[in-house]
């Protein structure tokens, strides 16, 4: 197991069904283009939050600027970055994606994470254009969004059928005003988009396939929890199934700026 793997399960965002999948790929380009690099990496958080990946990578050695817009968020960051003994490695910014440049002064990141970001912004075409334009030659860009398809099938699952043929008809992929998701997105938008940025894909895979659809009393049991965990980390690398990982709630890309 990698350091940054041990710490992933230290920090249980390698434990969690609703995260490893997603953790094992971010851990593994980590690891690659730091032992390239021959240093730790300069990580940019956007819309990063409380911190519930910046503060594992930053207890991983490297440095992480989480940028986002909440004061609450930023501070909350503080304290777990300061619980972990990592506050020298993690810098919390107010500011979003239009702010970026302005933020990163010279030195360029190796890696911009956003997650669960891009459904909120006003123009994912132009956030994504700002990330693109502050990356490091070679640098990474993770990007993780919420699905269509996911959203469809949970709400006929859930006897839902009118809200899931508006997840399935409306252009923003929302089953209704109520939605609490503010826009979903599918695989050949998402792919489009990153491209347009200039940004080459090198991954793209579902995550959270079943997690999320399993009811809480079936995984009460840490060997539960753990078959689980098994089946999605099974299900997003299998590559005979890829069907399956385009069902998952959401869809983590890796792209790299040539």
């Amino acid at each position: 197991m990698t350091e940054d793997a041990t710490i992933g399960r230290r920090t249980g965002v390698s434990t969690s069904p609703r995260t490893a999948a997603m953790w094992a790929a971010v851990d593994e380009v980590v690891r690659v283009r730091s032992g390239a690099l021959e240093r730790p990496l300069k990580v940019i958080d956007l819309g990063g939050g409380t911190g519930g990946l910046a503060v594992p990578l930053a207890v991983a050695g490297h440095d992480v600027t989480v940028v986002d817009p909440s004061p609450d968020a930023l501070a909350s960051l503080r304290r777990r970055a300061a619980e972990a003994q990592a506050s020298s490695r993690v810098s919390a910014v107010q500011g979003d994606a239009e702010t970026l440049s302005s933020l990163i002064g010279r030195e360029r990141p190796d890696l911009v994470l956003c997650h669960g970001t891009l459904e909120y912004v006003d123009d994912p075409q132009a956030t994504l254009a700002h990330i693109a334009g502050v990356l490091a030659l070679g640098g990474i860009l993770s990007l993780v969004v919420p699905q269509r398809s996911a959203a469809v099938i949970a709400r006929a699952l859930a006897g839902q059928f009118v809200q899931a043929r508006a997840a399935l008809d409306r252009p923003d992929g929302r089953w209704g005003d109520a939605d609490p998701v503010p826009r979903r997105f599918d695989r050949a938008g998402v792919i489009s988009l990153v491209e347009a940025s200039g940004l080459t894909i090198t991954r793209a895979h579902g995550i959270r396939i079943f997690s999320d659809l399993v009811p809480s009393a079936l995984v009460d049991s840490d060997a539960d929890r753990a078959a689980l965990l098994e089946l999605e980390r099974a299900v997003t690398t299998h590559p005979e199934f890829a069907v399956l990982a385009d069902l998952g709630t959401s869809l983590h890309v890796i792209a790299t700026r040539p």
